[in-house]
């Protein structure tokens, strides 16, 4: 899953990409309203953590052009106002939750996971595919109830896979939504990482669709 972080504070933003990259994110900072706009309108984010008091262009023009421009990815507000009416702004230009500052990180953290769990249509912290259980709370990834392994990078697949089971996804975007705008990209990595997975589950989840991407899908239960 990967993340945007729009917050002028550069302490507080690099206090937010730390947690959430120890989080099992990949996380893009910006740190003005132009760059957000920017990185916003052309990049895929999963989610974005948005501060009002920004410079250049306020925030919540920020999130007027994105939805203008068709941009749907969940979008946390994060500003030290409290008035209701500075609320009332945000949600009307588009904004799907808000946290007033100071907050704790674990907030942030829980708030994310239920934007992006109910954006991909998940209820549940719990996600879950035949005997295969991510628990998005911890970050721990089980197989019929033992826990697997895995590294920052698999996971980050992992979850992408969980969060859109039945969907048949390109290399491309799983490329886009695992790394951060600075990582040197590879999509020949990501077969590596889906053979190193596979090998580590045990199971037949993951499938290969000729041509066009990977589906995460229950495994076919043995014929009668």
């Amino acid at each position: 899953m990967r993340l945007l972080v729009v917050e002028d504070d550069r302490d507080l933003n690099r206090q937010l990409v730390k947690a959430l990259t120890q989080a099992g994110y990949a996380v893009d900072a910006a740190f003005d309203g132009e760059e957000g706009q920017f990185l916003g309108e052309t990049e895929p984010y999963d989610a974005v953590i948005l501060d009002l008091g920004l410079p250049k262009i306020d925030g919540a023009s920020v999130l007027e052009s994105w939805r203008e421009a068709g941009r749907a990815m969940p979008v946390l507000v994060l500003t030290a106002r409290d008035a209701w009416s500075d609320k009332v702004k945000s949600f009307d230009a588009g904004a799907d939750d808000y946290v007033t500052k100071p907050f704790h990180i674990e907030e942030i953290l829980a708030r994310l996971r239920a934007l992006v769990r109910r954006a991909s249509g998940h209820a549940s912290s719990d996600l879950v595919c035949g005997p295969v259980r991510v628990d998005t709370r911890s970050g721990r990834v089980l197989v019929n109830g033992e826990a697997v392994r895995l590294t920052s990078h698999e996971y980050r697949l992992m979850s992408y896979l969980m969060h859109h089971v039945g969907r048949i996804i390109s290399r491309t975007e799983l490329v886009e939504h695992l790394y951060d705008q600075d990582f040197d990209r590879d999509s020949n990595t990501i077969e590596v990482f889906v053979g190193r997975l596979r090998k580590k589950l045990g199971i037949d989840v993951i499938k290969t669709i000729r041509g066009l991407g990977y589906v995460l899908e229950p495994p076919t239960p043995p014929a009668a």
